[in-house]
């Protein structure tokens, strides 16, 4: 696959500093990075952005993370490798991801799941990554950033 166009960051380099500043921004919030991983690899999953699915995983590697929960991130329900934090940020990740799959797309259920797990911060946090998750996918799928290029 060739990319469309560039990363509009690199074309609008002003953007960059920005993204980059609400990135670790949110990382301050105190979710382990860890959990921040899984959670950007499962919305880059649902989102199908193979850029960000790739270079999540390794990212995610460097970072620690074992080749049976990066594989089992997919079918995290079905599989013992997670917390019951991490479920909860998974389950928060899905919804934010996907909106428009239901009238109610953040359910009380799911956030209050989320907030036996993680503080106010984190939460905030969490949300800044999601969101943040999301950008990047519907950039990188808008321009066909093929996988493996830049990370």
């Amino acid at each position: 696959m060739e990319a469309r166009l560039q990363n509009p960051a690199v074309i609008i380099p002003e953007a960059l500093p920005a993204v980059l500043s609400v990135m670790k921004a949110a990382k301050k919030g105190g979710v382990p990075d860890a959990t921040l991983e899984l959670v950007h690899l499962r919305a880059s999953q649902i989102n199908g952005c193979g850029y960000c699915v790739d270079g999540g995983v390794k990212s995610a590697r460097k970072a620690g993370e074992s080749d049976e929960r990066l594989a089992a991130v997919a079918a995290w329900r079905d599989t013992p490798y997670f917390t019951d934090a991490e479920r909860a940020a998974l389950a928060l990740a899905e919804c934010v991801t996907r909106l428009s799959d239901r009238p109610d797309p953040v359910p009380d259920e799911i956030w209050a799941e989320a907030a036996e797990h993680y503080d106010e911060r984190q939460l905030a946090g969490l949300t800044l990554w999601i969101g943040l998750t999301n950008l990047f996918n519907r950039i990188n799928v808008t321009t066909k950033q093929p996988a493996g290029a830049g990370w």
